[in-house]
């Protein structure tokens, strides 16, 4: 199970730290990733990033303004979202999949539909950037 949490009301220009808990498996051995659904649009991949290898991947609309980490420890993703725009309010999904099958994390943020093709989808958080 995937519980998101950190959501909530920012200001254009603001900042927001996502988080993502896991229970009953090691994240360890998972690729993780960010996705959205902005309303009237499909889900995107914003972020993901590759147990196995080691690589991560942005979509070119968040490069240099977000940063996906993880805790394996804590079985805890993260995603630091930095200078938000309104265009990117919606529902933020954390997802994982199993590293013996899990694509580069390209693929993994560019699978279609992006939750039929994921070991684990969380239930989402509400992210609303307005002034």
């Amino acid at each position: 199970q995937f519980v998101e949490s950190g959501g909530g009301l920012v200001q254009p220009g603001g900042s927001l730290r996502l988080s993502c808990r896991a229970s009953g498996i090691q994240l360890a051995y998972y690729a993780i990733g960010w996705f959205r659904q902005v309303p009237g649009k499909e889900y995107e991949g914003v972020s993901c990033s590759s147990s196995s290898d080691g690589t991560t991947y942005y979509a070119d609309s968040v490069k240099g303004r977000f940063t996906i980490s993880r805790d394996n420890a804590l079985r805890t993703a993260y995603l630091q979202m930095d200078s938000l725009n309104p265009e990117e309010t919606g529902v933020y999904y954390c997802a994982a999949i199993g590293n013996l099958r899990a694509p580069s994390a390209q693929a993994m943020c560019n699978t279609v539909p992006a939750p039929d093709g994921m070991d684990y989808w969380g239930k989402g958080t509400l992210v609303t950037v307005s002034a």
